[in-house]
């Protein structure tokens, strides 16, 4: 019998599916993912939802410009194989995308149906749609590897096996390039390997997707400090025709307040780094050791700042405090995070700015002083400016510390090619569509060039980046 198609007004009617989660009791005892995705059955239901719509708002809102009524329909259809070769046809990360992308900022801002029901809230789902088919293509034998056109003898470099890196890498080759990617850690994947915890981004999944890579016939070459141990002119010089810069926004940006610099304060990169990428959550099994402290507290209000406060109670703290000079609205981190964070017990110490840090006569840090603050007028952010009540400083006791408040760009690349122009931030500058640098040659993307932004956008520049290369490759015209 015939499925009956749904009107617009009953598809309306439909209920939002909720993906199934860990306990909040139980997940700050474990690493392991948090939400546990959808059942074939509820993302069929929460595909059902999608209006189809012949704009296709949702698409424009996408940075790799994903076909998501494409996928979404093929979804309803149970054609999952289908739905994923979609998604794949412009995304080489659907499983990632699909966990840390902030689809409420992206693709279902515009979502018809969360306009017409008043909240994005209730949007379709999409990154989760997205999740359950890349996790259904995991489930099945290996995963199909793209069509390889003939090999064409030329040869790119790219620097950093993050996001941005990977999305160059899987398109260049594809054109029959031979691709060599150049990652200064000892394992892949840039800021999904170091900086994103195992419960929002399990480790096996990035490691499938570089593996995908791998298999495609992309080399990938790990404990390489590209300006220390090769420079872009060395790497041309050895035969690359192309070099793409993707080293990401790693350099740690600090309070510069007095006490800084006492034992158990930690910037996010050391933190998240040793406990993601070391995991350090399983010393002595593993070599790395961090600070299991008690009571911590973390600066910050973005996604960074979520994941180092979340870790630390995964980590045995009593207590972790965030520290936020605005209020709670205006925080940057995602809806989703914020609400994890408070469900598992991280207090939200809002309109709070920190003045200096205090320590015992060893050198660790035992306090960290802070003082309360109002919301004044707006800023150039367009978010209500903080300001600083008077006499209002008190101590908040602590035992470790970790700074989330942003990064700036790796700086490495422009202190070794100094005829690549950069600006005041030392942010590579990169034409908008081509992602050309002042060098002839060479291509920028990523958090090198945005600053820190997220992983959907740093794709988005790498696809902009692997269009151009593929052209500049194939007329030579610069």
């Amino acid at each position: 019998m015939e499925k009956k198609e749904l009107t617009n007004k009953e598809r309306l009617a439909l209920p939002l599916q909720k993906m199934p989660e860990q306990k909040p009791e139980e997940r700050i005892r474990n690493v392991n993912e948090v939400p546990l995705g959808f059942t074939e059955e509820m993302a069929v239901a929460e595909a059902e939802r999608c209006l189809q719509c012949k704009n296709e708002p949702c698409v424009k809102g996408c940075p790799v410009a994903i076909n998501i009524p494409g996928f979404i329909k093929l979804i309803t259809e149970r054609k999952f194989g289908e739905a994923i070769a979609v998604i794949k046809e412009t995304s080489v990360l659907p499983a990632v995308c699909g966990r840390v992308c902030p689809q409420e900022e992206q693709c279902q801002k515009p979502c018809t149906v969360g306009k017409s029901l008043k909240s994005v809230d209730l949007a379709i789902q999409i990154g989760k749609l997205e999740r359950f088919v890349a996790d259904w293509e995991m489930s099945q034998a290996d995963a199909s590897v793209p069509v390889i056109k003939k090999e064409t003898g030329k040869a790119i470099a790219i620097i950093g096996c993050g996001p941005a890196g990977i999305t160059v890498a899987a398109d260049c080759r594809r054109e029959g390039h031979r691709v060599t990617i150049f990652e200064a850690l000892h394992k892949p994947g840039g800021v999904l390997a170091y900086g994103i915890p195992e419960f929002r981004l399990p480790k096996k999944i990035v490691g499938r997707e570089v593996d995908n890579l791998v298999r495609m016939g992309v080399e990938v070459k790990m404990n390489m400090v590209i300006g220390k141990i090769h420079t872009i002119d060395e790497l041309m010089e050895e035969g690359y025709d192309a070099v793409f810069v993707g080293t990401g926004a790693g350099l740690p940006v600090f309070l510069n307040i007095p006490g800084e610099n006492l034992n158990g304060i930690y910037s996010a990169n050391e933190y998240l780094t040793r406990a993601n990428l070391m995991q350090s959550y399983s010393f002595p099994n593993t070599d790395t050791p961090i600070l299991r402290a008690k009571n911590v507290a973390v600066f910050g209000g973005g996604n960074v700042a979520m994941d180092s406060a979340r870790t630390a109670l995964r980590l045995g703290a009593d207590n972790v405090y965030l520290v936020y000079r605005r209020s709670k609205e205006e925080m940057p981190a995602r809806k989703e995070e914020v609400h994890h964070a408070e469900e598992e017990g991280v207090k939200l110490n809002l309109l709070q700015n920190p003045l200096r840090f205090i320590g015992d006569e060893k050198g660790w840090v035992t306090g960290v002083e802070c003082l309360r603050m109002e919301l004044g007028e707006p800023d150039d952010s367009g978010r209500r400016r903080p300001v600083p009540i008077k006499g209002s400083e008190f101590v908040i006791p602590v035992d470790a510390c970790i700074v989330a408040i942003g990064n700036a760009s790796n700086p490495l690349i422009p202190q070794t090619s100094p005829d690549i122009n950069v600006t005041k931030w030392g942010n590579i500058i990169a034409d908008e569509e081509t992602l050309k640098t002042s060098k002839k040659g060479v291509f920028a993307g990523g958090d090198i060039v945005l600053g820190a932004a997220t992983v959907i956008l740093a794709m988005g520049q790498g696809r902009k980046a692997a269009k151009a290369i593929n052209e500049y490759l194939a007329t030579g015209a610069w």
